[in-house]
């Protein structure tokens, strides 16, 4: 037998053809998620988006691999964490975690795709990107006001509210103080600021807002707040201080309120652009998406240990009950 009639009747002896070994034999593409806090607080993002993931047709595991990188709260962490993926390599990098993520994969690499979960201050627009990154905007900025609002009516007769606020946030920080503090006014609430760039300067800043006569505490939607919220909430406990918050997630593990975008809905759609790139998309030619999914949460639980009763105007409102 001559040996090129030999190669197709050992590819047959052994199930399969030379076509079908070589996919095979092909590696899975690879997602790379980097995140600024825990898995945990992210685990309702990774089900959305694993979800968007599978509506255009990947399925982790099976025909896609995705590696997870946390730095479990530590925004220093970041860099290092982005060059380790961009390294591997992978095909496409999440970014979880607003503009800390988003700066440490821009800066690892100009070349990899990148599909942002707060791409808002990552583009200069948000019809085409034109870079290497899109993904998704949620609305953070634009519903302070609105919390605000919200946790005046959760608590009556309230005067003072603390703002817990990170000077350091980004170049925007400034302007997000103003806007807060111009809602306070229209809503005739004096506010407290009482700044704090991490975990270390949590303490002091609530010693501050609770001597000045804080009656709640908004909190900023800062990364760094949401990555180390556990901290915020143990101590917004202890000083008796109702605070809202910006992710569901964090009035789960026992924060009183939060008005926000929804994680899950937000990432379905990260994991819809992934799969969209996976295939052959740009994320320069893929405009960056606002899902516009809004909701309160309400821990009625917290409410009991602070001795507050929540309106029922707020419980009717809320989306979701925490009891």
């Amino acid at each position: 037998m001559r040996r090129r009639d030999l190669l197709p009747l050992l590819l047959g002896l052994i199930g399969g053809s030379p076509t079908s070994l070589l996919a095979q034999q092909k590696q899975k593409p690879v997602v790379g998620w980097l995140g600024i806090a825990s898995g945990a607080l992210f685990q309702a993002a990774v089900s959305g988006f694993r979800e968007g993931l599978a509506g255009q047709g990947y399925t982790e595991g099976e025909n896609v691999a995705i590696i997870y990188r946390f730095a479990e709260g530590d925004s220093s962490k970041l860099p290092a964490l982005a060059t380790e993926l961009v390294a591997m390599p992978v095909d496409v990098i999440v970014a979880s975690g607003g503009p800390p993520s988003n700066q440490a994969v821009l800066a690892a690499t100009q070349t990899i795709p990148i599909v942002s979960g707060s791409a808002a201050r990552a583009v200069s627009n948000f019809a085409r990107p034109g870079a290497n990154i899109t993904g998704v905007a949620n609305q953070t900025r634009e519903l302070k006001a609105k919390r605000l609002e919200l946790l005046r009516d959760t608590v009556p007769g309230i005067e003072v509210v603390g703002f817990l606020f990170n000077p350091a946030g980004g170049p925007s920080a400034d302007a997000i103080r103003k806007e807060v503090e111009a809602a306070a006014a229209t809503l005739k609430i004096r506010l407290v600021t009482a700044e704090a760039r991490g975990e270390a300067e949590f303490e002091q800043a609530f010693a501050e807002m609770t001597k000045a006569g804080a009656g709640a505490c908004l909190v900023e939607s800062d990364p760094i707040y949401f990555a180390q919220s556990q901290a915020i909430v143990a101590l917004a406990a202890r000083h008796k201080l109702p605070a809202s918050y910006e992710w569901r997630e964090i009035a789960v593990t026992g924060g009183l309120m939060a008005y926000g975008d929804s994680f899950p809905a937000l990432f379905y759609r990260v994991g819809d652009y992934v799969g969209r790139i996976l295939k052959g998309a740009k994320p320069a030619d893929l405009p960056v998406e606002q899902p516009g999914s809004i909701r309160l949460t309400v821990n009625l639980k917290t409410a009991k240990e602070l001795g507050l009763a929540i309106p029922p105007s707020i419980l009717a409102r809320a989306d979701e009950v925490i009891e």
